[in-house]
């Protein structure tokens, strides 16, 4: 696995992903266009928060590799940072996010003083949460309809519970 910064010539393998429905189901965002896909991979180019998971090919140089996801880890306040991840679905299952993200945890927590990192997740989303609980963090809250994406026909919001996850660094270092 390779993580790195995204580039603008990622888009194919994001749009690849970001325009399966199953992928998306619990974002903020409906499937992307190919038109929204390149403008998205110019955005997070220019974003450090997002990382581009990548496979290595070791038949082609360091830099290379098919992009299979992304990682988003931004700090906030207070020595705290924010956790999220989106993966092709034909990766999943294979433990490419977890070795993705416990990769960018570890870097955080050593090297850029990260105290606490946070992530949430739709309870719905059970393979989400089960990543967070792996990779070592405690499920601090269970919010009930806290937070709406889309609404229905009427225009009415479609009101999502959220389970709010944390980890503190003496908590990763003693994994």
């Amino acid at each position: 696995m390779l993580i790195r910064r995204f580039d603008p010539a990622d888009w194919r393998d994001l749009h690849e992903y970001l325009s399966q429905p199953e992928v998306v189901r619990f974002e903020p965002y409906d499937v992307f266009t190919q038109k929204a896909s390149k403008k998205e991979a110019a955005r997070r180019a220019k974003d450090p928060a997002f990382r581009a998971a990548c496979l290595r090919d070791t038949r082609v140089p360091r830099e290379s590799g098919k992009l299979i996801g992304n990682i988003y880890l931004s700090e906030q306040d207070f020595g705290t940072w924010e956790l999220g991840y989106v993966f092709n679905k034909n990766y999943h299952g294979m433990g490419y996010a977890t070795e993705a993200a416990r990769a960018l945890l570890g870097d955080a927590f050593a090297n850029q003083n990260a105290r606490r990192i946070v992530a949430m997740c739709n309870p719905l989303n059970t393979a989400s949460w089960r990543l967070l609980e792996r990779l070592g963090f405690r499920r601090e809250a269970h919010f009930l309809q806290n937070i709406y994406f889309k609404t229905d026909a009427s225009g009415s919001p479609i009101w999502c519970d959220t389970y709010a996850y944390g980890i503190l660094k003496e908590e990763w270092n003693h994994l």
